[in-house]
């Protein structure tokens, strides 16, 4: 029976990219697990980098759960570390490594025999009179049936969401050295292990490549000769996260993204990195370090359009740089004070 795991803690890029990696790399060790929800995961990644990662652990830890800690820190209290930035290829090695110490299954017992002398005396069991009534005669009416037995339908399945070119630069989707160009568009070569890449240093031009799907085929494999000969007149390698945020901003086209609160309020954990395609990009970058607000109040605070402050925080979502803060919970009243000890004091 495959292990199960679980993922809590972590923000939705985070997530996806994790689910990704673990599809590739279970794909990798024969399929030995399957994703579970947190209550029924045998082993969960907690993000220990996130706002609420600690707390989660400390949480799971006090029930007894096998924790694996996401971290880029060396180590980490959990039982497992997984280091970040990870790939299929680490997230494998742990997977296979925890299957390898999980305490094996108890194997099936045969019960032993009943002594005769302890042997229950036996009743035969009272007999349903309605299910041993005659069925009908052929040639007769038959008789009025109580109820009717409809065929199940089974809901076809869904089928296989596409990816597009952004889904690709997740963490541990692509592999390898890869080359990527459309019509006569840049060529883009991507070193997915390293997460780097050489192509245009402008991005706008590079919007198109964003729109549709994008199969694996799509990117074309190259070996180190060919990596190096293509590359090496191209200066110096940049972050594949620059991709990955620019894939961001292009894809709401103004609205924010699936999985985020339109009425949340959002920040930026650190400065992120500005483009000088998108000047205005400095100025909600501002705002957004003064501390968590709605989408309407960074468009206020920062004097810039609302789809482009939900294009920038879609950009940096994607990216970790940004979160939702859920709202504090309201402190509770304290009680009025009754009683002669009460009348005393005031």
């Amino acid at each position: 029976m495959p292990l199960t795991l679980g993922m809590t803690g972590m923000d939705p890029a985070t997530e996806a990219a994790l689910k990704a990696a673990f599809d590739n790399a279970n794909a990798r060790i024969g399929k030995q697990w399957r994703q579970a929800p947190e209550g029924e995961a045998d082993y969960i990644v907690v993000d220990m980098d996130s706002m609420y990662g600690p707390m989660s652990w400390l949480r799971l830890h006090a029930a007894g759960k096998r924790v694996i800690g996401l971290s880029s820190a060396s180590r980490t209290q959990t039982d497992y570390h997984l280091a970040r930035p990870f790939d299929a290829a680490a997230l494998a090695t742990l997977l296979q490594r925890i299957a390898a110490e999980a305490p094996p299954e108890p194997a099936g017992m045969s019960p032993s025999p009943v002594p005769q002398d302890e042997l229950r005396e036996e009743h035969p069991a009272p007999v349903d009179e309605e299910a041993m009534a005659p069925g009908p005669v052929p040639g007769e009416p038959a008789s009025e049936q109580v109820g009717t037995l409809e065929p199940a339908t089974v809901a076809p399945p869904e089928p296989p969401r596409e990816r597009t070119l952004r889904d690709w630069f997740e963490p541990g989707v692509l592999a390898g050295k890869r080359r990527f160009a459309r019509d006569d568009g840049p060529e883009l070569f991507i070193d997915a292990d390293a997460r780097t890449w050489f192509g245009p240093s402008a991005l706008k031009p590079l919007a198109g490549y964003f729109e549709g799907a994008v199969a694996e085929g799509d990117f074309e494999p190259l070996d180190d000769a060919a990596w190096d000969a293509r590359t090496g007149a191209l200066g110096t390698a940049q972050p594949l996260s620059r991709l990955q945020w620019f894939g961001g901003l292009v894809a709401g086209k103004g609205t924010l993204l699936p999985g985020n609160d339109p009425g949340g309020r959002y920040k930026l954990g650190k400065w992120p990195q500005t483009e000088r395609e998108y000047p205005k990009h400095f100025r909600i970058a501002t705002a957004m370090m003064k501390g968590p607000a709605t989408l309407d109040e960074i468009a206020a605070a920062s004097g810039v359009a609302l789809p482009e402050v939900v294009d920038f925080v879609n950009a940096n979502l994607a990216t970790g740089y940004a979160e939702m803060v859920p709202d504090a919970p309201p402190e509770p009243e304290e009680p009025a004070r009754g009683g002669l000890f009460g009348r005393r004091r005031k």
